[in-house]
């Protein structure tokens, strides 16, 4: 499926035009082009690689999956690799969505697959029409200000559950198991999150740079504040990861200590039952002994089991092992 738009004099003149009819608008120099590719291979690109100059190594970068992401310059284009994200909040599993673009004087030639929302793009340029006339580079600042929106909100969605996890790692619940599944995973989504957004801080502070001129300089604000939320997204990725190991050590611990009252109050309650076990055991014996088959007997065995084991409770009791 192929999307196209036409921009000439800072509106929106034609939508969904066939791609044959780029070549005719790529002349004009009032003109800028944006063409979409959903899911496209080798064959699908070729009409555009001749007619933009594009560079065969991004060509066939464009349609291989799992590229990092990056800025690559060649002579007659930008090549800009990238991912979108979004969090499953209930599982705490972060999903990435691909996405390429080729980036020309004139023209933005975007690439990706099913689950990357373009739609979402479309709809963050309709919402800035007086930037319109700044061109290709407007166009590139809406769909990086897309992505790195994503990432800043799965960071949020992140800190959040990671928030709700700490309120539950003091609980009094046996959640132990349950504490280490979430934190495991919150880990992996982190360490997934931190490879797409850390290697933004390159892409865009290399797009930013004067001696390139890729972007428009009435632009360059607008850029600079992508690029705030690139390091505040980065920063606040590595924060959470030591977070998240800390509330592993943390549960260690817990489980450590939560064992540790359970073994003293086990042995308490053992040494407690020693007691009338090893009276009763000492009367059982088929000797003679004093009290043996006698009334009173009975009663002072009775009365050392009682007293020794009230003795024992109430010691424990005081030194906090009951």
């Amino acid at each position: 499926m192929i999307r196209t738009r036409l921009y000439r004099g800072g509106e929106l003149v034609l939508s969904d035009y066939p791609l044959a009819d780029v070549s005719d608008y790529i002349e004009d120099d009032e003109a800028t082009i944006w063409v979409d590719f959903l899911d496209p291979t080798l064959a699908d690109l070729a009409a555009l690689e001749e007619e933009l100059s594009l560079h065969p190594l991004a060509v066939e970068d464009a349609v291989h999956e799992h590229q990092r992401p990056k800025l690559d310059k060649y002579d007659s284009h930008l090549f800009l690799s990238a991912y979108g994200v979004s969090l499953d909040e209930a599982t705490g599993e972060l999903s990435t969505r691909e996405v390429k673009a080729f980036i020309t004087p004139r023209a933005l030639v975007t690439v990706h697959g099913e689950e990357f929302d373009i739609g979402a793009v479309e709809a963050h340029w309709d919402k800035q029409p007086d930037l319109m006339s700044r061109g290709v580079s407007f166009l590139l600042w809406g769909l990086l200000d897309t992505v790195v929106d994503g990432h800043f909100e799965a960071v949020q969605q992140l800190d959040t559950a990671i928030d709700t996890l700490e309120d539950d790692l003091f609980d009094s619940g046996p959640r132990g198991l349950d504490i280490q599944r979430r934190s495991y995973e919150l880990r992996k989504s982190l360490v997934l999150l931190r490879r797409a957004v850390l290697p933004m801080r390159e892409v865009v502070n290399t797009l930013m740079r004067r001696d390139l001129e890729a972007i428009d300089p009435t632009m360059t604000p607008y850029f600079q504040d992508v690029y705030d939320h690139v390091l505040r997204a980065t920063e606040w990725t590595e924060s959470l990861r030591d977070l998240v190991t800390s509330i592993l050590d943390t549960n260690v611990g817990l489980q450590g200590n939560r064992m540790n009252l359970v073994m003293k109050k086990v042995t308490s309650w053992a040494a407690i039952i020693a007691v009338p076990t090893a009276i009763t055991g000492f009367y059982g014996q088929n000797v003679p002994y004093p009290g043996f088959s006698t009334v009173w007997g009975f009663w002072t065995s009775s009365a050392l089991i009682v007293g020794i084991s009230v003795a024992l409770y109430a010691a424990f009791r005081r030194n906090d092992w009951l």
